[in-house]
């Protein structure tokens, strides 16, 4: 299993993508040291480029260098990528119909130490109203390798959503992945609940099914890791066999999966009861990974609870 850290993936991924595609570029907004991208820089010095503290016009660069043929991959802190760039991104990207693989890293708790200026429980809502912005949260490193060679390979214009640090490896080596495709992990035949995650909240749904299993109830756990273009089939499918959909992911719980699962439910007339498990109307602050998924819910147990006291 991949235990390396999310920001070593990236940077390992984009050498060994550089080295087989030279339209390949990368923009950092003077987070090379953050993001491990000192050695791509040190291979591929003419394709780095570091726009500095602003990331409007990272954005800009980035549409310039699509506009010429080339593969942009453009990282920051998700917070300034989306909330401080957007109308960059709606304009010069989106509506320009230009690619670009937009990796938006320390999402949400992620953030940390870097607290509530920087963290992102709002990104997904935001990059879910470009209309043509593939949205995407990473659950575990092989999915992240995977994507982005997937993304070189297939320019148009992406959101990844991540965290820079290690995080459970879920996936065995080789997986692969189709977006808009949600990956099922467990399904269980007597299934009366069915978890539906995306990025970090993964692990701590496999968990809770786990615990939930040792109290009686049987679940499913779907990982929803694009959530533009959902996954519709899928998400009716099992809200078809289940008494309960419980959502759990690391944002608020307006405008991101939960929302998106929630139309889906509302649009087939699928009476279902739905419970999201995420942030609700509050701003992020600073702590350590433990603490601050407790403080904002997020837990194994809050999964685990939400299912016991769902209504189902």
């Amino acid at each position: 299993m991949d235990e390396r850290e999310m920001r070593v993936v990236y940077s390992e991924t984009l050498c060994k993508i550089a080295r087989e595609n030279p339209l390949v570029y990368l923009l950092e907004a003077d987070l090379m040291g953050s993001m491990s991208t000192q050695s791509f820089q040190k291979e591929f010095p003419d394709r780095l480029i570091n726009c500095g503290i602003m990331e409007a016009e990272m954005i800009g660069v980035a549409a310039g260098l699509s506009l010429t043929g080339k593969i942009p991959f453009v990282h920051t802190f998700s917070s300034f990528l989306t909330r401080r760039a957007y109308d960059q991104l709606y304009l010069s990207l989106a509506y320009a119909d230009q690619n670009a693989v937009l990796i938006g890293s320390d999402a949400g708790i992620g953030a940390e130490h870097n607290g509530g200026t920087h963290t992102s429980f709002e990104d997904i809502g935001l990059m879910r109203m470009l209309p043509t912005c593939i949205v995407m949260d990473m659950s575990d490193q092989v999915m992240f390798e995977a994507v982005l060679r997937s993304a070189a390979a297939n320019p148009d214009l992406y959101y990844l959503r991540t965290v820079r640090k290690q995080v459970p490896a879920i996936y065995p080596a080789g997986e692969t992945f189709e977006i808009g495709q949600a990956k099922v992990l467990l399904e269980e035949p007597n299934a009366e609940v069915t978890i539906i995650a995306c990025g970090i909240m993964v692990d701590n749904a496999l968990k809770a099914a786990a615990i939930l299993k040792e109290k009686g109830i049987d679940a499913n756990v779907v990982d929803m890791f694009t959530i533009q273009p959902l996954d519709q089939e899928t998400v009716l499918r099992f809200a078809k066999s289940s008494k309960c959909i419980i959502t759990a992911e690391n944002h608020y719980v307006q405008g991101g999966l939960g929302s998106a699962v929630s139309e889906v439910l509302a649009e087939n007339a699928c009476a279902v009861p739905l419970v999201r498990v995420g942030v609700n109307q509050i701003y992020g602050q600073v702590g350590q990974r433990e603490y601050l998924e407790a403080f904002y819910h997020l837990t194994t147990d809050d999964i685990v609870a939400a299912v016991m006291n769902g209504p189902h």
